[in-house]
């Protein structure tokens, strides 16, 4: 699978329509007007909640990439959001709640994938409730994460990374 198929069959600038180069997987460059675009990974904000309890609030995944499996809220920053800001929306659209947020847990990326994720612990405000993009809400005492479950390598590195920091 291609890093970035925006550019696989890319030929064109799509300014001027001459000719353009590309450099995958990152830039196309037209040499007749000047255009360049740069292309980066994208920034994926996310938080990991905690109740009153000190529980661990996970959602189970309602599309792909892993549909049915366990994760923390999250998703793409917009243009014109700050991160913290996408990470709280994110919650709010994933598991219907406010948090606080707290520190970062990490950034998270690897150089095969199209995503930088970054991840701070929260203060859940409310009760969790299921949605379309979480058809599951479940809070966990750390000991009882469901481990082998978990959507992505990043979601794991995360909770080990936060249960780890206390």
């Amino acid at each position: 699978m291609s890093l970035n198929p925006a550019l696989d069959d890319v030929r064109f600038c799509p300014r001027c329509g001459e000719g353009a180069t590309v450099e995958a997987p990152r830039l196309l460059r037209c040499l007749a007007c000047g255009y360049h675009a740069f292309y980066n990974p994208k920034p994926v904000a996310s938080a990991i909640p905690r109740d009153a309890s000190g529980r661990i609030v996970l959602l189970r995944r309602g599309f792909e990439p892993g549909a049915g499996l366990w994760t923390f809220p999250g998703g793409f920053v917009d243009l014109g959001e700050s991160v913290e800001a996408a990470a709280r929306r994110e919650v709010r659209e994933e598991i219907a709640i406010d948090v606080t947020l707290g520190g970062l847990v990490g950034v998270y990326s690897r150089e095969d994938e199209r995503v930088v994720l970054v991840v701070f612990e929260a203060v859940a405000h409310g009760v969790p409730q299921t949605t379309d993009e979480a058809p599951e809400v479940q809070a966990f005492a750390p000991e009882d994460i469901p481990w082998a479950e978990l959507a992505f390598w990043s979601t794991e590195a995360a909770l080990r990374d936060h249960l780890a920091s206390g």
